[in-house]
């Protein structure tokens, strides 16, 4: 459900005011200051990541819905601060490092036992709150160009204020639309498996960013390649 700017601003001002000390870090910005809308459009569908591809043949239990639900989670004080804890335990835990330097491949998606690269982070920080009890329809894998214009990973969760974003880049949680980045596809909250576009230039598949990766051997859905 949309919100009114002003039913926005009286909400973020009393979250601000109520939250725990953990939960200011927060990125939350005047309506004033927004660039797009608090939630995030959907443009149609989209062919995953390669990678996402690859992770879910391996792990495939993190690729199924748990406790799915079509509502957003509430942005109360206490979920907006576990949602910042979560972010940034595994930005100071995990230490950024290349596929090529991990796994000597270009791209491969996983939980991260002490290193990993952007796609690895949002996944860690996924796995972890919906162990936590959270709907697994709450966190999805997200896609983005960077300001460098190259491919990046960012976890997204739909709460009743927006859409946040955890990034391994910052500890602070933002909107989507206080970031600094285009956003390309993400996962669907219906489906764990399907990815939806955040481009209307992209609404079927985003080949401004990657070419159709081929397989030997077919899988069940194919993939694309989002970091060249």
């Amino acid at each position: 459900m949309m919100y009114g700017s002003v039913a926005i601003g009286v909400a973020l001002s009393f979250v601000a005011m109520a939250m725990p000390a953990a939960a200011q870090h927060l990125a939350i910005v005047s309506p004033a200051a927004k660039r797009a809308p608090e939630f995030m459009r959907i443009y149609g569908s989209s062919q995953p990541p390669y990678g996402f591809v690859s992770f879910c043949e391996r792990e495939p239990a993190e690729c199924v819905s748990k406790n799915y639900t079509d509502a957003r989670i509430e942005a109360t004080p206490e979920n907006l601060s576990e949602l910042d804890v979560v972010n940034r335990t595994v930005n100071h835990e995990i230490e950024p490092a290349t596929d090529m330097e991990v796994y000597g491949v270009t791209e491969y998606w996983t939980l991260p036992k002490t290193r990993g690269d952007c796609e690895d982070y949002a996944l860690l920080k996924r796995h972890r709150l919906i162990a936590r009890g959270w709907p697994s329809s709450a966190f999805l894998m997200t896609v983005v160009r960077d300001e460098k214009n190259e491919g990046h990973a960012v976890l997204t969760v739909r709460t009743t204020l927006g859409d946040y974003i955890l990034d391994n880049k910052i500890d602070v949680v933002r909107l989507w639309n206080q970031t600094p980045y285009h956003y390309v596809m993400r996962q669907s909250f219906v489906d764990p498996k399907a990815w939806v576009s955040l481009d209307p230039n992209d609404a079927t598949t985003p080949a401004a960013i990657a070419g159709v990766q081929s397989t030997p051997e077919p899988t069940e859905f194919q993939g694309i390649e989002v970091f060249p």
